[in-house]
């Protein structure tokens, strides 16, 4: 921690620096609860360590090897030891700010989670109602335009205009129309039973194929 220099010095304050014969009363052991590795410092933090070092007796420097407490006094008291304590408190206050923030937020985000849920809820539920019935309606009109459905609507349809064609002729027999007005609307009637029937014959015959 501190140079030759600085405990070789001359001083009228302070004990001459034990010789190398003497030098086992000045070798202290550092405690063992201390680093043994030395952290990199910058230049800078280097020249205030040797700074607060140089005015201090060999007592003092003694001291500061055997005494934990002051060895831990005079750590804190450096400026570098300062600035990193100074800036690890200010990042505990502001990490223990965000964290009332956030939970002072729980409940809000709570209450936007249950809303989200309902309204997804109520949309999928919407949406599969409405895909049901478009599927119903699918399967509808798959049956009505179906070759079975089709073939059964020209069978109904024929019968139909036979009816017609047989009740207009009971109006003919009956007097209720002149012979003009039947001629004219029987044969209407049997160029449509025509016509559907070919149809049904001609699709009866495609879907047996």
């Amino acid at each position: 921690m501190y140079s030759p220099s600085v405990v070789s010095s001359p001083s009228s304050s302070r004990p001459a620096t034990p010789s190398s014969s003497s030098s086992g009363s000045f070798n202290v052991q550092r405690p063992t609860n201390r680093p043994s590795s030395v952290s990199h410092v910058s230049p800078a933090e280097a020249a205030g360590i040797i700074a607060a070092l140089k005015d201090k007796s060999v007592d003092e420097l003694r001291k500061l090897l055997s005494d934990d407490d002051a060895y831990r006094n005079f750590l804190l008291s450096l400026e570098a030891v300062k600035t990193q304590s100074k800036v690890k408190d200010e990042l505990r206050n502001e990490t223990l700010q965000l964290a009332r923030e956030n939970l002072e937020k729980e409940p809000r985000i709570m209450e936007l989670r249950n809303q989200c849920r309902i309204i997804r809820t109520t949309e999928l539920a919407a949406a599969q109602e409405k895909l049901h019935e478009l599927e119903r309606r699918k399967e509808e009109l798959l049956k009505l335009y179906s070759p079975l459905s089709l073939l059964h609507h020209l069978q109904d349809a024929m019968k139909k205009t036979e009816e017609e064609s047989e009740a207009m002729l009971g109006q003919l027999l009956d007097r209720e129309i002149d012979l003009t007005t039947f001629v004219q609307k029987y044969k209407k009637l049997g160029c449509s039973y025509h016509r559907r029937s070919l149809t049904h014959l001609a699709a009866k015959s495609s879907f047996a194929a």
